[in-house]
């Protein structure tokens, strides 16, 4: 099966042909749709106070060996992250750096990072925010993060 054009309407709105998660074109649209919605008339969607969409929730990778334990005590929910693409990594050429502040923090997992990856190549504005952290007895760390697309 072929994916949609550019342009075509989903056959199955929703839902991906042969597949019963949502189809992804579909909810994009869904959500640009209930932006439309909501903002005021006239308003651009880039003036919608929080105009985004939640692409994924991932947890960091590789904590322990970058900036993450000299910063941890400063971090906290909601911090926004930026993104970068780190397309010369020899272990993963689909690498996405997570940064806060400069410093960073570790990488998007290999197992969540060739969609961002993507998009950041392609342009799109992404935004990252903090969703949860944790620190364990055995002083493993654990940072959750969601990635957003942003208009």
């Amino acid at each position: 099966m072929s994916m949609h054009s550019a342009g075509a309407s989903c056959p199955h709105p929703g839902v991906r042909p042969g597949h019963r998660r949502p189809c992804w074109r579909s909810l994009v649209a869904d959500a640009c749709l209930a932006l439309a919605l909501l903002c005021p008339a006239g308003a651009s969607a880039a003036e919608a106070a929080g105009a985004r969409v939640l692409l994924q929730t991932s947890l960091v990778a590789g904590l322990a060996h970058h900036d993450a334990k000299d910063v941890w005590e400063a971090l906290r929910v909601g911090d926004t992250l930026a993104l970068v693409r780190q397309d010369a990594n020899v272990h993963d050429m689909n690498a996405v750096v997570v940064t806060w502040n400069g410093r960073m923090l570790g990488y998007l997992p290999k197992s969540d990072n060739v969609d961002v990856a993507r998009m950041i190549d392609r342009g799109q504005p992404l935004q990252a925010r903090i969703r949860s952290i944790a620190k364990y007895r055995n002083h493993r760390r654990k940072l959750e993060i969601d990635v957003f697309m942003a208009w």
